[in-house]
């Protein structure tokens, strides 16, 4: 198979590169991989599309797109060899899902809003695992900040929550004082985290995805500490050994000459 062949256009020829790369004869490190092997690389393709996105540049989305889909294609091309499901089983599996958590569309329910899909997904999610708690089924591998926006997210919509942006303010700065008075490291871990986490709450009182708004802040920063590093460079300056004051001027010349 060369990069002119279609089959390369087709579903079906990616499936036939995927199995070939596990073959007897086919790649050394594909073959060898296990779902537990590659872990780490889901989680760096899915974060290489969250990047993508950000960057609004098609090309770039198209590209890590694809990597995400040899992700999920080599799992299910191991599962299959394993002889624990196949394409199909996930096909059938996901397609009965997303029928049956949108009986508004197709059946006689009625969620005319995108608040009312969501309680109503949360609902049937609860039902079909015979659980009853409100938290059930967020994934606790998500980025930290994620999965303490969601846990609140969900908590609220089963009616724990804050009833002003007030409140989760005060429960803010309660947590800072509390933060500045721990004593130990263990003491200042929890109360870090506790503060972390009235930090996302308050991110949900003001619609904003706290993930995507620290996510952008480093960006910012790299962008600008590294102007910062050129600017530095060019004058033949040691950041390291620069008086604070000198470091500061240079960020603010380094953060006005930044893109936005």
């Amino acid at each position: 198979m060369t990069s002119s062949d279609a089959g390369l256009r087709t579903f079906a020829g990616l499936r036939r590169i995927v199995a070939r790369l596990r073959s007897t004869d086919g790649c050394p490190w594909d073959k060898v991989q296990t779902h537990e092997s590659l872990r780490p690389y889901l989680l760096e393709e899915s974060s290489e599309v969250l990047s993508a996105l950000d960057s609004a540049d098609p090309s770039r989305l198209q590209e890590e797109l694809g990597d995400l889909l040899f992700q999920v294609l080599i799992h299910i091309q191991i599962a299959q060899e394993q002889r624990e499901f196949r394409l199909a089983d996930v096909i059938e599996s996901i397609g009965a899902k997303l029928v049956r958590r949108h009986p508004h569309v197709f059946g006689d329910a009625i969620a005319e809003t995108p608040e009312a899909v969501v309680e109503q997904w949360d609902d049937l999610k609860r039902s079909e695992r015979g659980d009853n708690s409100a938290l059930t089924g967020i994934p606790e591998a998500l980025p930290a900040l994620a999965y303490a926006q969601s846990l609140q997210a969900r908590a609220s919509r089963a009616g724990f929550a804050f009833d002003s942006v007030d409140q989760a303010w005060q429960a803010l700065e309660e947590e800072l004082e509390e933060l500045r008075r721990a004593e130990t490291a263990e003491e200042r871990t929890e109360e870090l985290g506790d503060t972390v986490f009235a930090l996302a709450n308050l991110a949900r009182w003001y619609e904003v995805e706290s993930e995507d708004a620290l996510r952008s802040t480093c960006r910012g920063f790299s962008r600008r500490f590294q102007r910062m590093e050129a600017l530095a460079a060019g004058r033949n300056l040691d950041l390291r050994s620069l008086p604070t004051e000198e470091k500061l001027a240079l960020w603010e010349e380094a953060k006005a000459g930044a893109n936005p």
